[in-house]
Order: structure tokens, then sequence, then C-alpha cells
């Protein structure tokens, strides 16, 4: 009998000893840094370009190029973090200083980002607002990319990693639901707009960096080369001895030599560019299409509410059939939800949040699967072709993350242009285009699910399962 099969698994299961499983306390400290991983995907992807467009008065075409070429710089710097980060291991035997660095910085330059003062100008605004994210989302990536390598390395176990990853989209989904409903409410909170983005900026920066910060605690500490079983005259292992360049060279290598991460990875950068096309385009949606800047804080209630009770849920069904397929049925379901809203077109009204709801209840699996299913992949790497990749793996990963959402706000900066809708600053009211209404409901329906079936076609091809894990040596 195959030992992916319902029963099996579930022995295995309930046989496992309990020494291989997590603490409750590492499971909670790692999912706490979801908190500024959630907060830092939310905020940015759904205020940005409204932000740009309606406050700054930056034309929306040149809007997406500001955030896409901040994004660009992520795909750059994040494989040269995971070599660091990896070089960090090797000599040290922690990842946690790069953590620090990106918690204790992103703070104070994400409040810059929306701090951009009134009187300069569309196009100083967009340059300061380019130059503040980049270095914000620098910092991100310092924290973000060793973060992602730790599973891999807190327990070899298929099914505790389903565990560890599960209660970390539980908090995810309470981080974005906290930052997609709080950010917009205290951008509010005051009467200027231009007061409004700062008291977000700086309280929800204050948040991510004190989430960051306890996700630290579960990195190995600072060890000597003793402690590690070499003396102090003995030589570093290669992966510390290696250059920066050779790092990098091997985060490519590893995409171009592991299967089950290429496919993994395409599966994830598409739904990555869905789900930030959706992010990015629900404000418009609750302004234009709902008639209420209000609203994007039900969408996001809709969105996130079913997803807290859905990402366990996901995780039992995974340990019964395996990741890949309960992966394949969330995003299924996600993309038949993101079809059905293209109906506001032709009868907007609050029936809306119903299917919203359903791909939250989607999106939870979406999420916490193919996090699951990356150490899975990294450690199947290890038995092939040496240890000590973990870094180069979740910087790849992370700039491949980075590159969906980016186009996500590029895609509806796209469409926003060419479909005519009007950019503004804070104190003017235009009415937009009928055409431009079309837009904005395409962005967040008919697009999200074309991609969502594209991502499935990568996913079908994913090998591993989990006898693939479960044979391979603790």
């Amino acid at each position: 009998m195959s030992t992916d099969a319902p029963d099996a698994g579930a022995a295995e299961a309930a046989s496992r000893a309990p020494h291989d499983r997590l603490s409750k306390g590492t499971i909670a400290r790692y999912a706490i840094g979801s908190i500024g991983t959630g907060g830092f995907a939310t905020l940015p992807g759904l205020v940005l370009t409204y932000y740009l467009t309606d406050s700054l008065g930056v034309a929306a075409l040149a809007a997406g190029v500001v955030i896409t070429l901040a994004k660009v710089w992520d795909v750059i710097v994040d494989p040269i973090i995971g070599a660091l980060t990896d070089r960090d291991l090797a000599r040290h035997g922690t990842r946690r200083r790069l953590m620090l660095i990106g918690a204790f910085s992103i703070p104070v330059l994400f409040a810059l980002t929306f701090a951009v003062p009134p009187a300069l100008g569309p196009a100083v605004a967009a340059l300061w607002v380019f130059l503040a994210f980049t270095l914000t989302a620098t910092a991100f990536s310092l924290f973000q990319v060793p973060y992602i390598a730790l599973p891999a390395e807190l327990t070899p176990d298929y099914d505790e990693r389903t565990r560890l990853l599960t209660w970390r989209v539980v908090v995810l989904t309470l981080a974005i639901l906290l930052f997609g409903a709080g950010g917009p409410a205290l951008r509010r909170a005051a009467d200027d707009p231009v007061a409004g983005y700062l008291v977000m900026g700086i309280v929800a920066g204050l948040v991510i960096g004190l989430g960051m910060l306890v996700a630290t605690t579960v990195a190995r500490r600072p060890v000597t080369p003793t402690t590690l079983g070499a003396t102090t005259d003995a030589p570093l292992p290669a992966a510390a001895r290696a250059s920066l360049r050779e790092h990098y060279a091997d985060g490519i290598r590893a995409l171009r030599r592991s299967r089950p991460f290429r496919t993994l990875l395409s599966t994830f950068v598409l739904q990555s560019l869905a789900t930030g096309l959706m992010l990015a385009g629900a404000q418009y949606v609750a302004t234009w299409v709902l008639h209420s800047e209000a609203a994007v804080e039900l969408l996001f209630v809709a969105l996130i509410a079913p997803a807290l009770f859905a990402a366990p849920a996901w995780g039992v069904l995974a340990r019964r059939i395996g990741k890949e397929r309960s992966f394949t049925i969330a995003s299924t379901v996600f993309g038949a939800a993101a079809l059905s809203i293209l109906g506001v077109l032709w009868a907007p009204g609050d029936w809306i949040y119903v299917p919203v709801g359903i791909a939250g209840i989607a999106y939870a699996g979406m999420q916490s699967l193919p996090m699951a299913m990356l150490p899975d992949v990294i450690s199947h790497d290890e038995r092939t072709h040496g240890a000590g990749r973990a870094g180069s793996f979740s910087g790849v990963w992370t700039a491949g993350e980075t590159v969906g959402f980016a186009l996500g706000a590029t895609a509806l900066s796209i469409i926003l242009a060419v479909t005519g809708y009007i950019s503004s600053t804070a104190d003017q009211t235009v009415v937009q285009p009928d055409a431009a209404v079309t837009g904005i409901v395409v962005s967040f329906s008919l697009a999200p699910a074309v991609l969502i079936a594209l991502s499935l076609v990568g996913l079908a091809r994913y090998p591993l399962r989990r006898r693939d894990i479960e044979s391979q040596p603790a």
C-alpha cells in the first residue's frame, strides 16, 4: 500500500514520538514573525498604489513603475541575502544577525515611505516613495529570507512542517486582517489625509518590527566553531568560505537542478501575481464599484475572517491526502470564487462579500501549503546535493514571490492606464469613466482567475509526495 494513502498518513501522525514534535513555544514564536511579514505584504500592496495616484497625484502608469522598480531591486538583492544568511549559518551557527538588522530598521523606513510632504509635487513625491520603499523592502528581505529558511532546519518531519506552517498562516491571516482593515482605519483617524498616512506608517512600522523581533528568538543562538564540533584551527566549512558570487550562482543552480523547486516556485509566483493584483485593486473596488472607501475594510474582513478557521482545516486535509492535492483544491476554489466576482459589472452590491469570503477560505490553503512544501523541496535537494543551501532556496523563493506581488501592482496600473483611469490629489474630486470601472472589476476577478488556472498547469507537474520525504534519512 502507498505510504501517502490517507490511513497510512494518519497512522504515521498518531505514532510519531513526542520528542519529534516541535514545542508550542517554538511554533508560537515562529508564527508571530508573520505579524511582520503579513503586515509588510498587505499594507503597501493595499494602499501604496492608491496613495500615489489619489493622494500624491502621480499618474497610474508612473505609480506602477515606481513600485515595480522597487521590487526589481528586491529580485536582485534577495539571492544575495540568501547567500549571506547561508554564510552566517556556516560561520556562526545562526541566521539571526540579518533578521535582527531587518527587524530594527524597518519601522523607521516604513514610516518614511508614507511621510511625503505634499508640497513636493508628483514627480518628487514619486522619487521619494521609490527610494523609501526600496530601502524598506531591503530591510524586509533581511528578515524574510532567513525566516523562510528556518522551517527546513527546525524539523525534518513531513507533517510537523505542515503543523508549523499552518499556525504561521493562522497568524499571517490575523496580520492581514489587522493591517488590511486597521491600516485604512488609521489612515482616516486624522482629518488631514497627509497626517493620516503618516500615522498609519508609524504605527504599522512599529508593529511589523516587533513581530519580526519575536521570531528572531527561534533561530539558533550564535555558537563558536568549537561548539559546532570543529577546533579553532580547523578550516571553515565550504559554505562559509564561498564568495557571494558563488553563493548567488548556487541559488540559480538550485533553480535549474531541482524540478520540485521550479514547479512549486512557478506556481507560487503566478498565484502571488493573482493575489497581488486583487490586493492592489481592493481599494479601487471599494471606492469606484461599491462607492465607499471604508468598504475596503469589509472586503478584507470577508476575505480574511474565514481563513482564520480554514488554515487548520487545510492542515488536516493535507495530512490525509497530501499537501500537493490539498493545494490543488485550494487553488481551484480560489480561482472559481474570483471569477464569480465578475458579476459586479452588471449587479454591483453587497453579494460580493460571499465570493470574497470563499476566496478567503481557499487563500488560507494557498499560503500554508506551498510554504509547508518548500522545506520538503529543500530537504530533498540536501539528500541529493548536500546540505547548506536553505538560504539560497529561500532567497530565490522570496525573489520570486516579490516579482509576483510587484507585477500584480504593475498589471493593475497598466489596466488602469489603458482604461483611462483619472488620477487625482487628496483635495480633488473626479468621476471615473465606465471603461476604468470595468478595468477595476476585471483586475479583481477575471485576471486573477486566469492566473490561477495557469498556475495549476505547473502544480500538476510537482513530483514530490509523502513517501519521497519520509524515506529520507532524518
